[in-house]
Protein backbone atom coordinates (compact mmCIF):
# COMPACT_ATOMS: atom_id res chain seq x y z
CA UNK A 1 0.00 0.00 0.00
CA UNK A 2 2.84 2.41 0.79
CA UNK A 3 4.48 1.35 -1.93
CA UNK A 4 1.99 1.97 -4.21
CA UNK A 5 0.83 5.32 -2.45
CA UNK A 6 4.64 6.26 -3.52
CA UNK A 7 4.38 5.66 -6.82
CA UNK A 8 1.31 7.69 -7.50
CA UNK A 9 2.80 10.74 -5.76
CA UNK A 10 5.29 10.37 -7.50
CA UNK A 11 3.56 9.91 -10.95
CA UNK A 12 1.32 13.34 -9.90
CA UNK A 13 4.31 15.47 -9.10
CA UNK A 14 5.58 14.51 -12.19
CA UNK A 15 2.32 15.21 -13.76
CA UNK A 16 2.18 18.48 -12.47
CA UNK A 17 5.79 19.35 -12.83
CA UNK A 18 5.23 18.78 -16.86
CA UNK A 19 1.91 21.13 -16.90
CA UNK A 20 3.88 23.75 -15.34
CA UNK A 21 6.71 23.64 -17.91
CA UNK A 22 4.04 23.56 -20.30
CA UNK A 23 1.48 26.13 -19.25
CA UNK A 24 4.14 28.20 -17.50
CA UNK A 25 4.72 30.05 -20.76
CA UNK A 26 1.52 30.28 -21.72
CA UNK A 27 0.41 31.96 -18.32
CA UNK A 28 3.41 34.40 -18.03
CA UNK A 29 2.70 35.83 -21.75
CA UNK A 30 -1.09 35.91 -20.84
CA UNK A 31 -0.59 37.84 -18.01
CA UNK A 32 2.30 40.02 -19.16
CA UNK A 33 -0.45 40.98 -21.72
CA UNK A 34 -2.33 42.53 -18.84
CA UNK A 35 0.54 44.85 -17.79
CA UNK A 36 2.34 48.08 -18.69
CA UNK A 37 5.33 47.77 -20.92
CA UNK A 38 7.58 49.66 -18.01
CA UNK A 39 6.36 46.55 -15.74
CA UNK A 40 7.14 43.88 -18.43
CA UNK A 41 10.65 44.99 -18.52
CA UNK A 42 11.52 45.20 -15.12
CA UNK A 43 14.11 43.23 -13.40
CA UNK A 44 13.37 41.76 -11.72
CA UNK A 45 9.95 40.33 -13.26
CA UNK A 46 7.13 40.40 -11.61
CA UNK A 47 4.38 37.15 -12.20
CA UNK A 48 0.96 38.83 -11.32
CA UNK A 49 0.91 42.32 -12.89
CA UNK A 50 0.59 45.22 -10.16
CA UNK A 51 -0.98 47.07 -12.37
CA UNK A 52 -3.37 45.49 -14.29
CA UNK A 53 -4.82 47.57 -18.04
CA UNK A 54 -6.33 45.97 -21.27
CA UNK A 55 -4.29 49.18 -22.83
CA UNK A 56 -2.00 46.94 -25.05
CA UNK A 57 -4.85 45.69 -26.66
CA UNK A 58 -6.54 48.80 -26.99
CA UNK A 59 -3.08 50.38 -29.01
CA UNK A 60 -2.29 47.04 -30.74
CA UNK A 61 -5.50 46.89 -32.23
CA UNK A 62 -4.50 51.05 -33.47
CA UNK A 63 -1.50 50.15 -34.71
CA UNK A 64 -1.94 47.27 -36.70
CA UNK A 65 -5.40 46.38 -38.77
CA UNK A 66 -5.57 43.39 -36.46
CA UNK A 67 -9.62 42.72 -37.15
CA UNK A 68 -8.52 42.63 -40.79
CA UNK A 69 -5.90 40.26 -40.34
CA UNK A 70 -8.22 37.94 -37.90
CA UNK A 71 -10.95 37.53 -40.68
CA UNK A 72 -7.81 36.86 -43.04
CA UNK A 73 -6.72 34.05 -40.82
CA UNK A 74 -10.13 32.60 -40.67
CA UNK A 75 -10.54 32.69 -44.24
CA UNK A 76 -7.40 31.19 -44.91
CA UNK A 77 -7.01 28.68 -42.05
CA UNK A 78 -11.11 27.41 -42.92
CA UNK A 79 -10.33 26.76 -46.65
CA UNK A 80 -6.69 25.04 -45.78
CA UNK A 81 -8.83 22.74 -43.61
CA UNK A 82 -11.73 22.07 -45.70
CA UNK A 83 -9.21 21.12 -48.49
CA UNK A 84 -7.54 18.44 -46.23
CA UNK A 85 -11.05 17.03 -45.03
CA UNK A 86 -11.67 16.27 -48.22
CA UNK A 87 -8.84 15.52 -49.87
CA UNK A 88 -6.85 13.78 -47.51
CA UNK A 89 -9.75 11.13 -46.66
CA UNK A 90 -10.40 10.74 -50.54
CA UNK A 91 -6.78 9.86 -51.09
CA UNK A 92 -6.79 7.49 -47.67
CA UNK A 93 -9.63 5.63 -48.84
CA UNK A 94 -8.38 4.88 -52.31
CA UNK A 95 -5.31 3.84 -50.21
CA UNK A 96 -6.89 1.82 -47.94
CA UNK A 97 -9.55 0.08 -49.38
CA UNK A 98 -8.90 0.21 -53.25
CA UNK A 99 -6.46 -2.30 -55.59
CA UNK A 100 -4.69 -0.77 -58.33
CA UNK A 101 -1.42 -0.72 -59.74
CA UNK A 102 1.46 1.25 -57.86
CA UNK A 103 -0.40 2.24 -54.82
CA UNK A 104 2.62 0.47 -52.53
CA UNK A 105 4.82 2.62 -54.18
CA UNK A 106 3.05 5.61 -54.45
CA UNK A 107 2.01 5.61 -50.35
CA UNK A 108 5.57 4.99 -50.11
CA UNK A 109 6.33 8.25 -52.07
CA UNK A 110 3.22 10.33 -49.48
CA UNK A 111 5.76 9.00 -46.48
CA UNK A 112 8.73 9.99 -47.97
CA UNK A 113 7.09 13.59 -48.58
CA UNK A 114 6.65 13.68 -44.79
CA UNK A 115 10.75 13.42 -44.43
CA UNK A 116 11.03 16.87 -47.03
CA UNK A 117 11.50 20.27 -44.90
CA UNK A 118 8.59 22.47 -46.27
CA UNK A 119 11.02 25.60 -47.56
CA UNK A 120 12.75 23.28 -49.76
CA UNK A 121 9.33 23.13 -51.75
CA UNK A 122 8.92 27.09 -51.20
CA UNK A 123 10.63 28.38 -54.11
CA UNK A 124 9.27 26.01 -56.62
CA UNK A 125 5.81 26.48 -55.19
CA UNK A 126 6.74 29.97 -55.52
CA UNK A 127 7.48 30.01 -59.10
CA UNK A 128 4.40 28.13 -59.69
CA UNK A 129 1.94 30.63 -57.64
CA UNK A 130 3.72 33.20 -59.48
CA UNK A 131 3.17 31.81 -63.56
CA UNK A 132 -0.49 31.57 -62.31
CA UNK A 133 -0.76 34.89 -60.96
CA UNK A 134 -1.78 34.16 -57.94
CA UNK A 135 1.01 36.44 -56.01
CA UNK A 136 -1.13 38.85 -52.93
CA UNK A 137 -4.23 36.61 -53.19
CA UNK A 138 -6.01 34.04 -50.77
CA UNK A 139 -6.07 31.45 -53.33
CA UNK A 140 -1.70 31.71 -53.75
CA UNK A 141 -1.64 31.49 -49.82
CA UNK A 142 -4.11 28.85 -49.79
CA UNK A 143 -3.47 26.52 -52.29
CA UNK A 144 0.03 24.63 -51.17
CA UNK A 145 -1.47 23.54 -48.42
CA UNK A 146 -5.15 21.88 -49.70
CA UNK A 147 -3.53 18.02 -48.86
CA UNK A 148 -0.25 17.33 -46.72
CA UNK A 149 0.72 13.73 -46.39
CA UNK A 150 0.40 13.84 -42.52
CA UNK A 151 -2.92 13.75 -43.19
CA UNK A 152 -2.99 11.41 -45.96
CA UNK A 153 -0.92 8.68 -43.38
CA UNK A 154 -3.50 9.80 -40.79
CA UNK A 155 -6.82 8.98 -42.89
CA UNK A 156 -5.29 6.07 -44.62
CA UNK A 157 -4.32 4.33 -41.31
CA UNK A 158 -7.93 5.18 -39.75
CA UNK A 159 -10.09 3.95 -42.87
CA UNK A 160 -7.75 0.85 -42.84
CA UNK A 161 -9.50 -0.17 -39.81
CA UNK A 162 -12.98 -0.08 -40.88
CA UNK A 163 -14.60 -3.40 -41.83
CA UNK A 164 -14.31 -4.28 -45.43
CA UNK A 165 -17.89 -6.18 -45.18
CA UNK A 166 -19.72 -2.55 -45.31
CA UNK A 167 -17.70 -1.52 -47.92
CA UNK A 168 -18.38 -4.86 -49.93
CA UNK A 169 -22.15 -5.22 -48.76
CA UNK A 170 -22.55 -1.33 -50.36
CA UNK A 171 -21.21 -2.29 -53.81
CA UNK A 172 -23.15 -5.50 -53.91
CA UNK A 173 -26.35 -3.13 -53.39
CA UNK A 174 -25.13 -0.88 -56.72
CA UNK A 175 -23.52 1.99 -54.59
CA UNK A 176 -20.38 3.20 -56.73
CA UNK A 177 -17.14 4.47 -54.85
CA UNK A 178 -18.29 8.34 -54.28
CA UNK A 179 -21.60 7.04 -52.95
CA UNK A 180 -19.49 4.56 -50.59
CA UNK A 181 -16.98 6.90 -49.35
CA UNK A 182 -19.52 10.60 -48.35
CA UNK A 183 -22.43 8.47 -47.41
CA UNK A 184 -20.70 5.48 -45.11
CA UNK A 185 -16.65 5.78 -44.79
CA UNK A 186 -16.67 9.93 -43.82
CA UNK A 187 -19.56 9.27 -41.14
CA UNK A 188 -17.84 6.68 -39.73
CA UNK A 189 -14.72 9.15 -39.68
CA UNK A 190 -15.48 11.59 -37.70
CA UNK A 191 -12.47 11.14 -35.04
CA UNK A 192 -10.31 11.07 -37.38
CA UNK A 193 -11.47 14.27 -39.16
CA UNK A 194 -11.77 15.97 -35.82
CA UNK A 195 -7.92 15.96 -35.29
CA UNK A 196 -7.00 16.26 -38.97
CA UNK A 197 -9.12 19.07 -38.61
CA UNK A 198 -7.10 20.60 -35.42
CA UNK A 199 -3.54 19.41 -36.86
CA UNK A 200 -4.41 20.96 -39.72
CA UNK A 201 -5.87 24.92 -38.73
CA UNK A 202 -3.16 25.03 -36.08
CA UNK A 203 -0.68 24.92 -38.74
CA UNK A 204 -2.65 27.22 -40.88
CA UNK A 205 -3.41 29.49 -38.45
CA UNK A 206 -0.03 29.97 -37.29
CA UNK A 207 1.68 29.65 -40.19
CA UNK A 208 4.23 32.57 -41.00
CA UNK A 209 6.59 32.13 -43.63
CA UNK A 210 4.64 30.94 -46.72
CA UNK A 211 1.75 33.96 -46.19
CA UNK A 212 4.72 36.21 -46.01
CA UNK A 213 5.97 35.52 -49.42
CA UNK A 214 3.16 34.97 -50.84
CA UNK A 215 1.07 38.18 -49.45
CA UNK A 216 2.39 41.67 -50.26
CA UNK A 217 -0.56 44.07 -49.19
CA UNK A 218 -2.16 44.09 -45.70
CA UNK A 219 -5.17 43.61 -47.24
CA UNK A 220 -4.15 39.89 -47.18
CA UNK A 221 -1.84 39.87 -44.61
CA UNK A 222 -2.85 37.40 -41.78
CA UNK A 223 -2.18 37.61 -38.13
CA UNK A 224 1.14 36.18 -37.48
CA UNK A 225 2.37 38.58 -40.68
CA UNK A 226 0.16 41.68 -39.60
CA UNK A 227 1.89 41.14 -35.63
CA UNK A 228 5.48 41.02 -37.12
CA UNK A 229 5.33 44.46 -38.36
CA UNK A 230 5.55 45.51 -34.56
CA UNK A 231 9.35 43.92 -34.86
CA UNK A 232 10.14 46.29 -37.59
CA UNK A 233 10.22 49.19 -35.71
CA UNK A 234 12.82 50.86 -33.58
CA UNK A 235 12.14 49.35 -30.60
CA UNK A 236 10.54 46.30 -29.49
CA UNK A 237 7.28 46.76 -27.54
CA UNK A 238 6.54 43.64 -25.90
CA UNK A 239 3.55 44.46 -24.87
CA UNK A 240 1.99 44.36 -28.00
CA UNK A 241 3.72 41.38 -29.06
CA UNK A 242 1.91 39.41 -26.18
CA UNK A 243 -1.18 40.69 -26.37
CA UNK A 244 -1.07 40.23 -30.40
CA UNK A 245 0.30 36.64 -28.92
CA UNK A 246 -2.74 36.06 -26.94
CA UNK A 247 -5.44 37.00 -29.44
CA UNK A 248 -3.68 34.63 -31.95
CA UNK A 249 -3.80 31.80 -29.54
CA UNK A 250 -7.50 32.33 -27.92
CA UNK A 251 -8.80 30.53 -31.08
CA UNK A 252 -6.69 27.85 -31.22
CA UNK A 253 -7.74 26.80 -27.51
CA UNK A 254 -11.65 27.30 -27.85
CA UNK A 255 -11.35 24.70 -30.56
CA UNK A 256 -9.55 22.21 -29.01
CA UNK A 257 -11.61 22.56 -26.01
CA UNK A 258 -14.62 21.62 -28.33
CA UNK A 259 -13.09 18.96 -29.58
CA UNK A 260 -10.91 17.73 -26.99
CA UNK A 261 -13.02 14.25 -27.09
CA UNK A 262 -13.07 13.79 -30.38
CA UNK A 263 -9.31 14.73 -30.59
CA UNK A 264 -8.22 12.29 -28.27
CA UNK A 265 -10.52 9.49 -29.71
CA UNK A 266 -8.71 10.26 -33.12
CA UNK A 267 -4.92 10.00 -32.32
CA UNK A 268 -5.96 6.72 -30.23
CA UNK A 269 -7.00 5.20 -33.63
CA UNK A 270 -5.30 7.21 -36.59
CA UNK A 271 -1.85 4.89 -36.16
CA UNK A 272 -0.16 8.07 -34.03
CA UNK A 273 0.26 6.39 -31.03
Amino acid sequence: MRRTRRQHLLTYAGLALGLLLVTGPFLWAGLSSLKPEPEIRRDPPTFLPETWTLGNYAELLERVHIGQAFVNSVIVSLAVVAGNLLFCSMVGYGFAKLRFRGKNAAFALVLAQMAVPAIVLMIPQFVLISRLGLVNTFLGIILPGLIAPLGVFMMRQFIAELPDELIHAARVDGAGEFRIFFRIVLPLCRPALATLGLITFLNAWNNFLWPAVVAQSEDVYTLPVALNILNGQETTHYNLLVAGAMIVVAPILILFVVLQRFFVQGIATSGLK
